[in-house]
């Protein structure tokens, strides 16, 4: 039976929003769609002291900030956009069209389309985040998508350098400087200066998360996000410094983010409870690591691997850290997760920036029914039929016909009849059925 060092002070699952930000959203998508780039600029000015001539960057101005950087920063960039895009091109490569003939004379298939539109958010109004635009831009560009819009906010109340080569190197089309419920409007709703997008990507704070929540419908979204959310499953092959670090690696995304350590071993437990608290007094960013950890961290103690499989799909976290004796005995076993780490020498900011899988992922549960976004995202399976023979059409159509009937679907029944007439030879009144 597990037993917990350490629960959480707070519920361990916070809502993104409440009632206030929901309202808050609602009334400024109605703005935006109301008043167009007037309320965008309104709002950029209120909440980002940002009012541009043009939040569309010209080419002068990206190359303004590709010259901020150094030839260090933009060598690493292009590494980490590499890898990302090496293994989009993989999964890519593994979603094939189809078409085969199920029965003589009649022909079915899919085709993979690409989306014509996306819209990536990139986050930067905290921490400059340009791995985001890796993950998003790259993986649209890679599935086909023509047009790739972004936004990201004013960073320290000009555009981010690093996020916008980060962009421009990922092959965005068109770069905003915009941030917040405004840049997600804006893309989704569109503007007399901003053409509308068909899906939006990328995460955000609650406002862009509830605002992307809203939108769900009139364009596609990847994931109904929350706060980060890390799981370490560790047993006495690892220490208490390793587990806090990845802990609280994660844990500085924000006050809210629930980080959760999960173990066979109480020695253990007890030593990265221990270690964490060390951490917190040397760590630069313990303001919002301490208060997730005091509000939203857990320590977990199991009896078995078998235990810890069970808690951990219970918990279904965006982040799983394994660093047992088996790690693969929980790719081999576990359910819902959003992105496994598998053994010490690979931790999740490996992911989250550099090591070429997704770093946008399902929080809050959503893992028991999705994985995160990825190639397959920005692209519609679309079937297709063909009916090459009178026979095949009229074998198909005889039970068509009876089918339709026992429905009471005379139209639908009628479909098939004209054309058992017509291709079987056969006198089917109109609106009968055929025997």
């Amino acid at each position: 039976m597990a037993r917990w060092l350490k629960q959480a002070e707070r519920a361990s699952e916070k809502k993104a929003t409440d009632r206030s930000v929901r309202e808050t959203v609602e009334r400024t998508l109605a703005d935006i769609a109301d008043r167009g780039d007037a309320a965008v600029r309104e709002l950029s000015e209120k909440f980002d002291k940002w009012s541009p001539e043009s939040f569309l960057m010209s080419d002068a101005d990206k190359q303004a900030c590709l010259d901020q950087l150094s030839d260090r920063d933009l060598k690493d960039i292009e590494f980490a956009q590499t890898q990302v895009r090496r293994f989009a091109q993989i999964q890519r490569e593994s979603i094939q069209d189809v078409e085969v003939e199920t029965l003589p004379g009649v022909v079915l298939g899919h085709k993979n389309v690409p989306i014509n539109a996306a819209g990536c958010y990139v986050p930067g109004g905290k921490y400059p985040l340009l791995a985001s635009a890796h993950m998003s831009v790259i993986t649209a560009k890679v599935a086909g998508v023509k047009r790739v819009v972004t936004c990201a906010p004013p960073f320290q109340g000009k555009p981010a350098p690093a996020i916008v080569a980060a962009q421009v190197m990922a092959g965005a089309d068109e770069i905003y400087v915009l941030g917040g419920i405004q840049a997600i409007g804006a893309m989704a709703i569109g503007t007399e200066s901003i053409r509308p997008v068909d899906i939006l990507v990328g995460p955000g704070n609650a406002f862009v998360a509830e605002a992307k929540r809203q939108l769900f419908g009139r364009v596609g979204i990847d994931l109904f996000a929350g706060p980060t959310e890390t799981l370490v499953i560790a047993d006495e092959t690892v220490d208490g410094e390793l587990c806090a670090t990845d802990l609280l690696g994660q844990a500085e995304h924000g006050p809210d983010s629930p980080a959760i350590l999960l173990t066979t071993s109480e020695a253990l437990a007890r030593d990265t409870i221990r270690e964490v608290e060390r951490l917190l007094t040397i760590l630069p960013t313990a303001a919002h690591a301490g208060a997730a950890w005091r509000d939203f961290g857990q320590v977990i103690v199991a009896d078995s691997d078998e235990e810890m499989v069970a808690i951990a799909d219970d918990l279904a976290s965006e982040h799983v850290q394994v660093m047992t004796r088996d790690p693969d005995y929980f790719l081999q076993n576990m359910t819902n997760y959003g992105a496994l780490f598998l053994g010490p020498r690979t931790n999740v900011s490996y992911g989250d920036k550099v090591i070429g899988t997704n770093h946008t992922l399902p929080t809050k549960k959503a893992a028991r029914y999705t994985g995160g976004l990825w190639v397959g995202k920005f692209l519609k399976t679309c079937t297709y039929q063909r009916v090459l023979t009178d026979e095949a059409s009229a074998r198909i159509g005889g039970h068509v016909s009876r089918l339709c009937a026992l429905e009471g679907f005379v139209g639908h029944g009628e479909q098939a009849n004209i054309r058992v007439r017509r291709y079987g030879g056969r006198n089917v009144p109109y609106g009968g059925t055929v025997d």
